[in-house]
C-alpha cells in the first residue's frame, strides 16, 4: 500500500469513527416522528445538520469496462443568519476507487476533488409549501492523483427548489449547479459541468419512503455525442434509529439511458444520512 492510499483510509476512517461517536452522544428531536424526519432529510436546504454518506459503484465503467466506486462525505451544516434567513452549506468528499483505463495501469483509490455549496435560503416555507435556495458552489483541486480530479480551481452559480407541505406525502424538486474553471493551466485542463438532480419521494407513515433522484449531469467541454450522462431509477429508504439518533437509510438502482462511450451503464446507490434535528 502506497503512503497516498494510507492516508486515505486513515482519513476515511477518522471521519466515520467521528460520525459514530456523534451518533452516540448527540440526542435527536423526539417530538418529530419519522415521516416528519423523513421528510426533512429530504429538503436539500433544510433547516438540520446532517451527514450523509453516500456510496455510488458505476459498472463498465471505461474502456476496460470495469467497476467504478465513489464513496462521498457530505456533511450539510445550516447557519442561521438572521430570523428569515439561512446560510445552508453542503461539502461533497469523494473517496474514489477508480479501475484501470488500460491493461497493466492498476487501479487507483484517494481523495477526489472536494465540492462546497452554499445556500442562501428563507428560513420559512413560502405559500403551498414551497422551499427555494440559492448561491455558489466552489470545487477544489483535492485530488491525490491525476485520474481522480484536475487541478484547476472550479467556481459556478448553484440553486434548489422544492415543494414539500405538512400532510402531504410527495416531496419534489430539483437542484442545480454550473462550474466553470478558473483556470486551464494545470492538470486535466478546462473545464464547464452542468449537473441537474430532480428528486421525487412518496412518504409513507413510520418513516418509508419511495425514491427517485437520477443525478443528470452534462460536459459542455465534449463533443454533443459524448456529452450527457442520463439515468433512469428509484428506490426505497426508511428512518431507523441509532440509539436516540434517526438514520436516513436509502437504496437504489439507476440504468443511464444516455452516456458517453466510457462511461458507466448501470449505478448502484447505498445511502446512511445521520440526522442531528435542532
Amino acid at each position: 500500500m502506497t503512503d497516498t492510499h494510507a492516508v486515505c483510509l486513515h482519513a476515511r476512517r477518522a471521519l466515520l469513527g467521528g460520525v459514530l461517536a456523534a451518533a452516540l452522544v448527540c440526542p435527536a428531536h423526539a417530538a418529530m416522528s419519522a415521516e416528519e424526519l423523513a421528510k426533512l432529510a429530504q429538503n436539500p436546504v433544510g433547516n438540520l445538520v446532517s451527514v450523509p454518506l453516500q456510496n455510488n459503484t458505476n459498472f463498465n465503467t471505461g474502456p476496460l469496462s470495469g467497476t467504478q466506486n465513489i464513496l462521498n462525505i457530505q456533511p450539510v451544516i445550516p447557519i442561521e443568519i438572521s430570523k428569515d434567513w439561512n446560510l445552508i452549506t453542503r461539502t461533497i468528499m469523494p473517496l474514489l476507487w477508480q479501475p484501470e483505463f488500460v491493461p497493466g495501469q492498476g487501479s487507483t483509490f484517494g481523495l477526489g476533488d472536494i465540492q462546497l455549496s452554499a445556500f442562501l435560503s428563507p428560513s420559512s416555507p413560502g405559500p403551498g409549501g414551497l422551499i427555494w435556495g440559492a448561491g455558489t458552489v466552489l470545487q477544489m483541486p483535492t485530488n491525490t492523483d491525476d485520474v481522480l480530479g484536475n487541478k484547476n480551481w472550479g467556481l459556478g452559480p448553484t440553486a434548489v427548489v422544492l415543494k414539500l407541505e405538512k400532510g402531504n406525502p410527495w416531496v419534489y424538486g430539483a437542484l442545480f449547479n454550473n462550474i466553470w474553471s478558473l483556470s486551464s493551466s494545470k492538470q486535466g485542463g478546462r473545464y464547464n459541468n452542468f449537473l441537474m438532480q430532480p428528486f421525487l419521494n412518496y412518504n409513507f407513515p413510520g418513516g418509508l419512503y419511495l425514491t427517485t433522484s437520477p443525478i443528470v449531469t452534462a460536459n459542455w467541454e465534449a463533443e454533443s455525442s459524448q456529452r450527457w450522462t442520463v439515468p433512469l431509477g428509484g428506490g426505497i429508504g426508511k428512518i431507523f434509529h441509532l440509539g436516540k439518533l434517526p438514520v436516513n437509510t436509502q437504496i437504489g438502482a439507476y440504468y443511464n439511458v444516455v452516456h458517453p462511450d466510457d462511461g458507466a451503464n448501470w449505478q448502484l446507490r447505498l445511502q446512511v444520512q445521520f440526522l442531528f434535528p435542532k
